[in-house]
Protein backbone atom coordinates (compact mmCIF):
# COMPACT_ATOMS: atom_id res chain seq x y z
CA UNK A 1 0.00 0.00 0.00
CA UNK A 2 1.25 3.57 -0.80
CA UNK A 3 2.64 5.66 2.00
CA UNK A 4 1.19 9.16 0.74
CA UNK A 5 3.15 12.50 2.13
CA UNK A 6 1.63 15.60 2.59
CA UNK A 7 4.06 18.85 2.13
CA UNK A 8 2.46 21.79 3.80
CA UNK A 9 3.25 24.91 2.17
CA UNK A 10 1.71 27.22 4.90
CA UNK A 11 2.03 31.18 6.49
CA UNK A 12 3.77 33.89 5.33
CA UNK A 13 7.27 32.31 4.72
CA UNK A 14 5.98 29.31 2.84
CA UNK A 15 8.29 28.50 -0.28
CA UNK A 16 6.40 28.83 -3.57
CA UNK A 17 5.56 25.55 -4.91
CA UNK A 18 7.63 25.58 -8.37
CA UNK A 19 10.82 26.25 -6.39
CA UNK A 20 9.76 23.95 -3.31
CA UNK A 21 9.01 20.73 -5.64
CA UNK A 22 12.25 21.22 -7.47
CA UNK A 23 13.78 21.51 -3.95
CA UNK A 24 12.59 17.88 -3.23
CA UNK A 25 12.76 16.55 -6.35
CA UNK A 26 16.66 16.89 -5.91
CA UNK A 27 16.36 15.55 -2.35
CA UNK A 28 14.83 12.51 -3.91
CA UNK A 29 16.92 12.08 -6.83
CA UNK A 30 20.08 12.25 -4.34
CA UNK A 31 18.64 9.74 -2.31
CA UNK A 32 18.67 7.18 -5.58
CA UNK A 33 15.24 6.92 -6.00
CA UNK A 34 13.09 7.29 -9.51
CA UNK A 35 10.51 9.80 -9.17
CA UNK A 36 7.72 10.27 -11.66
CA UNK A 37 6.61 13.62 -11.29
CA UNK A 38 2.48 13.79 -12.39
CA UNK A 39 1.61 17.60 -14.15
CA UNK A 40 -1.31 18.71 -15.36
CA UNK A 41 -0.76 18.71 -18.86
CA UNK A 42 1.97 19.24 -21.26
CA UNK A 43 2.86 22.86 -20.57
CA UNK A 44 3.33 21.90 -16.95
CA UNK A 45 5.52 19.81 -18.02
CA UNK A 46 7.74 22.25 -19.92
CA UNK A 47 7.30 24.84 -17.12
CA UNK A 48 8.56 22.27 -14.55
CA UNK A 49 11.36 20.99 -17.10
CA UNK A 50 12.82 24.68 -17.43
CA UNK A 51 12.49 25.19 -13.58
CA UNK A 52 14.78 22.13 -12.68
CA UNK A 53 17.47 23.62 -14.96
CA UNK A 54 17.29 27.07 -12.96
CA UNK A 55 15.97 26.31 -9.66
CA UNK A 56 19.74 26.06 -7.91
CA UNK A 57 23.06 27.28 -9.00
CA UNK A 58 24.86 24.12 -7.11
CA UNK A 59 22.22 21.30 -8.31
CA UNK A 60 21.53 19.56 -11.29
CA UNK A 61 18.44 17.05 -11.14
CA UNK A 62 18.78 14.54 -14.24
CA UNK A 63 15.09 14.23 -15.94
CA UNK A 64 13.23 14.07 -18.67
CA UNK A 65 9.52 14.90 -19.76
CA UNK A 66 7.53 11.55 -21.37
CA UNK A 67 8.16 10.95 -24.74
CA UNK A 68 11.17 12.78 -25.42
CA UNK A 69 14.46 10.42 -25.65
CA UNK A 70 16.87 8.74 -22.80
CA UNK A 71 16.03 7.88 -19.91
CA UNK A 72 17.03 9.68 -16.55
CA UNK A 73 16.12 8.73 -12.55
CA UNK A 74 13.22 11.62 -12.84
CA UNK A 75 10.40 11.73 -15.36
CA UNK A 76 7.66 14.36 -15.94
CA UNK A 77 4.42 13.34 -17.72
CA UNK A 78 0.25 13.79 -17.38
CA UNK A 79 -0.58 10.39 -18.27
CA UNK A 80 0.17 7.28 -16.59
CA UNK A 81 3.73 5.76 -16.66
CA UNK A 82 3.86 2.78 -18.85
CA UNK A 83 5.98 1.38 -15.39
CA UNK A 84 4.82 2.75 -12.35
CA UNK A 85 7.95 3.33 -10.06
CA UNK A 86 9.02 4.01 -6.39
CA UNK A 87 8.03 7.44 -5.67
CA UNK A 88 5.09 9.82 -7.14
CA UNK A 89 5.47 13.64 -7.18
CA UNK A 90 1.84 14.86 -7.95
CA UNK A 91 1.73 18.42 -8.85
CA UNK A 92 -1.55 17.90 -10.58
CA UNK A 93 -5.26 19.10 -8.60
CA UNK A 94 -6.32 15.20 -8.94
CA UNK A 95 -5.61 11.78 -7.33
CA UNK A 96 -4.20 10.73 -10.12
CA UNK A 97 -5.73 6.85 -11.13
CA UNK A 98 -2.68 5.05 -10.87
CA UNK A 99 -1.28 6.48 -7.86
CA UNK A 100 -1.52 2.69 -6.04
CA UNK A 101 1.29 1.22 -8.23
CA UNK A 102 3.72 3.40 -6.13
CA UNK A 103 5.00 2.74 -2.83
CA UNK A 104 5.69 6.31 -2.27
CA UNK A 105 3.47 9.53 -3.22
CA UNK A 106 3.83 13.28 -2.25
CA UNK A 107 1.38 15.90 -2.19
CA UNK A 108 1.84 19.15 -1.57
CA UNK A 109 -0.57 21.61 -0.28
CA UNK A 110 -0.10 25.48 -1.40
CA UNK A 111 -0.18 28.33 1.66
CA UNK A 112 -3.04 29.73 -0.40
CA UNK A 113 -4.70 30.31 -3.51
CA UNK A 114 -7.60 28.06 -5.42
CA UNK A 115 -4.84 24.98 -5.13
CA UNK A 116 -5.59 24.45 -1.15
CA UNK A 117 -9.33 23.70 -1.63
CA UNK A 118 -8.12 20.68 -4.03
CA UNK A 119 -5.38 19.36 -1.94
CA UNK A 120 -7.84 19.05 1.28
CA UNK A 121 -10.10 16.66 -1.17
CA UNK A 122 -7.01 14.33 -2.57
CA UNK A 123 -6.13 14.06 1.46
CA UNK A 124 -9.60 12.78 2.25
CA UNK A 125 -9.67 10.66 -0.55
CA UNK A 126 -6.97 8.94 0.51
CA UNK A 127 -7.68 8.69 4.50
CA UNK A 128 -11.02 7.43 3.74
CA UNK A 129 -9.13 4.63 1.83
CA UNK A 130 -6.93 3.92 4.51
CA UNK A 131 -3.90 4.96 3.30
CA UNK A 132 -1.07 5.44 5.99
CA UNK A 133 -0.49 9.77 6.33
CA UNK A 134 2.13 11.95 6.77
CA UNK A 135 2.51 15.49 7.05
CA UNK A 136 5.25 17.52 6.91
CA UNK A 137 4.64 21.20 7.76
CA UNK A 138 6.86 23.99 6.43
CA UNK A 139 7.06 28.13 6.20
CA UNK A 140 5.54 29.51 9.30
CA UNK A 141 4.59 33.29 10.11
CA UNK A 142 0.80 34.50 10.04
Amino acid sequence: MAEVDFYVLQGESAPEPQQFACRLLDTVYRRGLEVHVHVSGPQAARDLDDRLWSFSAGAFVPHRVVGSAGRAPVWIGWEAPAQPGEVLLNLSEEVPLFFSGFRRVLELVPAHGDGLPRARERYRFYRERGYPLRQHKLGGGA
